[in-house]
């Protein structure tokens, strides 16, 4: 029989190690290395060296079940991320910036269900319980049936929970958890992996939702093992600017609805408020046309999302010089500029080149690739657009362009919002049904010499 090995593992990015020592080679990080007691060997062999369990119940493809049931908040921006409601016996895991506003969003909503009927356990492991009424009476919410606890010791807060037998239960946060069966500090790789299996395995066992608010690292990841985001159902980032009210409720996952939708939320001095249009609101401080400025027509999950691209080239007094992108990939900004150098003539070496979405926006969508070009034709040629265009499509590394899903979405809300024409690649929909002049475009030379008049 094998014996059980000890595991080493490193506290900063949860890589696996044989042996200690002093550096983790995956990372870089000193003294992170942590030893992990191996798993107690299982009893009950039988005669093939195998652990006897019970026997499980196997079912097939046809078999039937009813429907999910879910319980909506009232919050329409909130229900729309979690695909419709809530969902009995889930876990979500929420992360975000410091300071950005999840414990307030999860108040709110905490409150929003309780008001629903369920029965509502709010534990912090980071406030006291004071300072959460604070909160709550700041939000207009103290007479929300919400049972608040401050606790972070793990075996406490299950105990506790086993005999409320809660529906819904907000942890804040997870990395303030305590197991005293895992021989680590708190927020360690070792008790974050377990705090979330003991918590999921609780929603799994009681039939309650459990919310883990987590904590990111500097590169916007939540911080602690990756093992995590895989054991829970929903992982929620909670992301924006601290100079722009506009925060952005994205799901990266769900196991209960579509991923990569988004719900829209303004901070106020009363809480977080819902945005029911983002569009108008993005462009609601969009003036008079000027160079360097163009809205693209994107999609966020099953929502068409109209943004402003603004851009700014400058002679640089520097040899390097600079490429600095707020909202947008750095990466894809650099295959832009090389696309219209080698395809289309335009250099951009000796300028500096800016770049940044309007309102505290993330746009990852590969469509942005024909509103960045224009953004960035229109401020180096000094030349504003038309007023009422809005530009989509993906440039590829030949300069064509390439056609993108959801055409028809992405006209019809641009014409909702005055919009009367488009530019868009060749061979998409023809998107008649939305009422605008469409321009279609085989590839970026013919956009630069029809719009900007060269190539």
């Amino acid at each position: 029989m094998a014996r059980a090995t000890t595991s080493f593992t490193c506290n900063a990015c949860g890589a696996v190690h044989t042996k200690w020592s002093g550096q983790c080679d995956a990372c870089g990080a000193w003294n992170s290395i942590v030893e992990e007691a191996p798993l107690s060997a299982a009893s009950g062999k039988t005669s093939l060296g195998t652990a006897r369990g019970r026997a499980i119940d196997l079912t097939d493809l046809s078999t039937r079940e009813a429907p999910l049931p879910r319980t909506a908040s009232g919050m329409g921006e909130l229900d729309r991320v979690l695909g419709g409601g809530l969902v009995p016996a889930s876990a979500i895991l929420v992360g975000g910036d410091p300071g950005i506003g999840k414990s307030t969003l999860l108040l709110q909503a905490a409150a929003r269900f309780a008001g629903t009927g369920l029965k509502v356990v709010y534990i912090s492991g980071e406030e006291a319980a004071g300072q959460i009424r604070m909160r709550a009476e700041r939000l207009g919410l103290t007479d929300a049936p919400v049972q608040l606890a401050a606790e972070t010791v793990l075996r406490d807060i299950l105990t506790t929970l086993d005999q409320l037998r809660p529906d819904l239960v907000v942890v804040d946060s997870i990395q303030t958890m305590w197991s005293d069966s895992v021989d680590s500090a708190p927020g360690s790789v070792s008790q974050v992996r377990a705090a979330a299996h003991e918590l999921t395995a609780f929603a799994k066992r009681r039939g309650s939702a459990v919310i883990l608010v987590g904590h990111v690292t500097k590169e916007g990841q939540i911080a602690g093992p990756r093992v995590v985001e895989h054991m829970v159902d929903t992982v929620l980032y909670f992301e924006g600017e601290r100079g722009h009210q506009f925060r952005i409720l994205r799901a990266v996952k769900n196991r209960f609805g579509p991923a990569d939708e988004i719900g829209v939320f303004e901070m106020t001095g009363g809480g977080l408020s819902e945005v029911t249009n983002p569009s108008a609101l993005f462009l609601s401080e969009r003036g008079q046309p000027a160079p360097g400025s163009a809205v693209f027509a994107g999609i966020e999950g099953t929502r068409p999302v109209l943004v402003e691209f603004q851009a700014l080239v400058a002679p640089t007094p520097h040899s390097q010089p600079r490429r600095s992108v707020v909202g947008w990939d750095g990466g894809r900004l650099a295959m832009i500029l090389a696309v219209l150098e080698a395809r289309c003539g335009i250099p951009f070496a000796g300028l500096d080149v800016y770049l940044n979405v309007a309102g505290g926006m993330k746009i990852g969508e590969p469509a942005a690739d024909l509103a960045v070009a224009a953004a960035l034709l229109s401020a180096r040629e000094d030349t504003a657009l038309p007023a009422d265009c809005v530009v989509f499509g993906e440039i590829s590394l030949s300069g064509a362009l390439r056609p993108v899903s959801q055409t028809e979405n992405r006209l019809k809300e641009a014409a909702k919002l005055g919009f009367s024409s488009a530019i868009a690649p060749a061979g998409g929909k023809p998107g008649g049904e939305s009422g605008m002049t469409v321009t279609r475009m085989s590839d970026l030379t013919a956009f630069v010499g029809e719009i900007f008049g060269a190539g």
